[in-house]
């Protein structure tokens, strides 16, 4: 069991809070100019580089955070995890992702069984399935191969596929073997998702994957028979089996729905959801885009990365290091954001899925023994790829608030072009800025410096950048799917380390039960008011008048503008049509009859 003890109450943390008084006396303008120190603040692991010298912190700092993580018991925590004990307590689950992507020989332990055996079982039961559809032997109900696959599911299940889809897509390796087919993903229960998704879609060459451990989650399930109803109208009832498999543990509400069992790919309660990519989740979309070879070499990746993290001292531990930087940004430096800036527009997805990996995971207010915490802890992050985000936001990062930053750079690009004449690649002049922003973050534009330019003097306050802005950078050799592998758990792992040493679960995420809760109250209502009449009771002021509002116009919206709206102007297929009409029938049954 984890102690009691609150880290703020350990003499390392006491050291370090005393320590931030001599941190605000020196500035990165002469740190930098340090050598030995910016030496000393450079990792390199597999082909990746991570220079940190350009963090608020000396040499002193860090060694005053090893000593933080020691008080912590940071190591024997990492071995809890490795070991499969129920390091999530409240769950009463163990954590065991590595065990996603270990090697297949490895043995990973879980209440006295190697898990990694039943792990390999389910990739090789992809790769067989995901060849026999990508090789056209698994064809629809027409006989058609299916090309297109739509991945259904929300949260963890949506935006860790999505991430590495989308860094995957521009890869010279994974996009010839994606050639003639799609891969897109439904999450949100909203229509307009739904309707984006099948637009352009053919239900006789189009596989649905329903990801949903239980099949139960709301979301999900109604996308899911939203779906089912559009293949049904086209080909009939019969053609779901052909066109729709799962993601799920639940094989008798999988058979219910009308996927054969045998169709369903198992994950575990040890998997949590937003750190379960390199599971079916998203090994079974992944490799049906790509084949079973490309993403073998995405988990390899991150399996490099896993071992790293096990073994390496915590000196040369890029994970650990990012951590305790993380944790010295936050609860002592009082800096509570941070910008991950990958100047590669194939990680445009990265920042969404690490914001939820990192939000949900360290977004707690009490330690792990349910004593309320007395220090921030929990990031809040966001990001866009360089350079569209130095158009965008970096103003504040440059002028306004301090943001500790990321910046993620690749040395050689998916998709390289020269034309001649300019000055440098289209791919260099990317990089330059990669280069300078951390710079000019760091050492910022003094007043002095502007009057030997001879700027106005109305001007110098605001051409004036104080500089001593942290960041990071890591720079990765390429971006092909090891090096995706790399960066995901990295990034993963780094999230553990704050957890750990905060003393809180990580992986555990009751915050976002009580909105569920609520939504449920108001779901009766509305089920109550527009079939049977009755008034909105029982909320306040604000929200009853909002339920009123909503109620009363509702029905007038839907009858002057339904058709309207779920009827494409693009669709001409008078098949088409009909589904549409009979599933905007289908989704207010759903929405009246509050099925779940």
């Amino acid at each position: 069991m984890a102690s009691s003890t609150l880290i703020c109450d350990t003499e390392p943390w006491k050291n370090l809070r005393a320590h931030v008084e001599d941190i605000k006396k020196t500035h990165l303008r002469d740190l930098m100019s340090d050598t030995k120190r910016c030496q000393s603040m450079m990792v390199e692991f597999d082909g990746l580089l991570l220079d940190y010298s350009r963090q608020c912190a000396t040499l002193e700092t860090m060694d005053k955070l090893f000593k933080l993580a020691e008080a912590e018991n940071l190591k024997q925590k990492i071995g809890r995890m490795y070991n499969g004990e129920r390091i999530n307590s409240t769950e009463n689950r163990p954590v065991l992702h590595v065990a996603l992507r270990a090697p297949r020989d490895s043995v990973i332990q879980s209440d006295g069984k190697n898990v990694v055996p039943d792990v390999w079982k389910v990739l090789d039961k992809i790769q067989v399935f995901s060849e026999t559809v990508r090789s056209g032997s698994w064809v629809g109900a027409t006989g058609k191969a299916l090309t297109d696959v739509i991945s259904v599911g929300i949260g963890g299940s949506f935006l860790g596929p999505l991430f590495v889809h989308t860094a995957l897509q521009t890869d010279p390796e994974a996009s010839k073997f994606a050639k003639g087919r799609q891969l897109r993903f439904l999450a949100n229960v909203d229509p307009v998702d739904v309707a984006r998704n099948i637009t352009g879609l053919n239900p006789e060459t189009t596989l649905v994957v329903v990801v949903s451990k239980t099949f139960t989650t709301a979301e999900t399930m109604l996308n899911a028979r939203t779906l089912r109803e559009w293949i049904s109208a086209a080909l009939g009832p019969s053609a779901v089996a052909k066109h729709m498999v799962a993601v799920s543990t639940n094989l008798t509400l999988v058979e219910q729905f009308g996927i054969d069992p045998n169709n369903a790919f198992a994950f575990w309660d040890w998997v949590g959801g937003r750190y379960s990519v390199c599971s079916a989740v998203g090994v079974l979309p992944l490799s049906l885009q790509y084949g079973f070879s490309v993403v073998e070499k995405f988990l390899k990746g991150a399996s490099s990365i896993d071992q790293h993290f096990y073994s390496a001292p915590f000196e040369k531990n890029i994970p650990v290091l990012l951590g305790l930087l993380s944790v010295w940004n936050v609860s002592f430096l009082g800096y509570p954001a941070r910008a991950i800036l990958p100047y590669s527009q194939a990680l445009e997805k990265f920042a969404p899925h690490i914001q939820q990996v990192s939000m949900e995971s360290n977004g707690k207010g009490v330690s792990i023994d349910g004593v309320p915490l007395p220090f921030e802890a929990g990031e809040i992050d966001f990001g866009e790829p360089g350079t569209n985000g130095q158009h965008s936001f970096y103003q504040l990062i440059h002028q306004g608030r301090v943001i500790p930053c990321d910046f993620i750079g690749v040395v050689k690009s998916q998709q390289p072009v020269y034309l001649k004449g300019e000055v440098v690649s289209n791919h260099d002049e990317l990089m330059s800025n990669f280069f300078a922003q951390p710079d000019a973050l760091a050492y910022g534009k003094t007043p002095e410096q502007l009057q030997n330019e001879n700027v106005p003097q109305h001007l110098i306050p605001h051409k004036t950048f104080s500089g001593n802005r942290p960041s990071l950078s890591l720079l990765l050799p390429s971006l092909n799917a090891y090096n995706i592998g790399q960066l995901l758990a990295i990034y993963e792992h780094r999230i553990a380390v704050e957890g750990f040493v905060w003393g809180i679960n990580s992986f555990d995420q009751w915050g976002v039960e009580l909105g569920k809760s609520l939504a449920s109250q108001v779901r009766k209502q509305l089920n109550s008011a527009r079939t049977k009449g009755k008034p909105v009771e029982g909320f306040n002021y604000s929200t009853t008048t909002l339920l009123k509002r909503y109620l009363e116009v509702w029905l007038s919206i839907w009858a002057q503008s339904h058709a309207h709206r779920v009827v494409p102007a693009i669709i001409t297929s008078n098949k088409l049509i009909s589904f549409l009409l009979i599933s905007s029938s289908y989704l207010f049954k759903d929405l009246i009859q509050n099925k779940q």
